[in-house]
């Protein structure tokens, strides 16, 4: 364990002690380079937050298609009505496997009422279906239509 750990700690100080020199000669001469990452992705910043559900309740009956459906007619398309993507998935929680589902949705990052719908999103599914939890997993991507 100690020789991992001190070969670890060798590794960082060689990478330090290379980053620093390379920075040290960079900061010598301006940084000119364009970003071109941003000036070549197409389309603008939107915020991506999903949601995976699980498909079974409490008792072992399946929460079918056809009820996650209604769900989504009910609940989550009212609240996004520009559209979202929705998907069957197969999925593992605390040592069980299950069918679950997936929703993605992609909002502007200025839609300031997109969090506290997609948590009465989260809150009405547990309710309705009897679930302990929704997972939910936030970033930002670049979207062009």
């Amino acid at each position: 364990m100690t020789t991992r750990r001190t070969a670890i700690a060798g590794m960082i100080a060689a990478l330090t002690l290379g980053l620093t020199s390379a920075g040290t000669a960079a900061s010598a001469a301006p940084d000119t380079a364009p970003d071109t990452a941003a000036a070549t992705t197409p389309g603008d910043a939107y915020k991506r937050t999903e949601l995976y559900f699980g498909g079974s309740m409490p008792d072992g009956s399946e929460i079918t298609p056809a009820d996650f459906e209604l769900f989504l007619d009910k609940e989550v398309t009212p609240a996004f009505p520009d559209g979202l993507t929705w998907m069957e998935a197969h999925g593992q929680w605390m040592g069980g496997k299950e069918e679950s589902y997936l929703l993605i949705l992609l909002y502007p990052p200025t839609d300031r009422h997109a969090n506290r719908e997609i948590e009465e999103i989260r809150t009405d599914y547990k309710r309705l279906f009897e679930q302990e939890s929704v997972l939910r997993a936030d970033s930002t991507d670049r979207v062009s239509f």
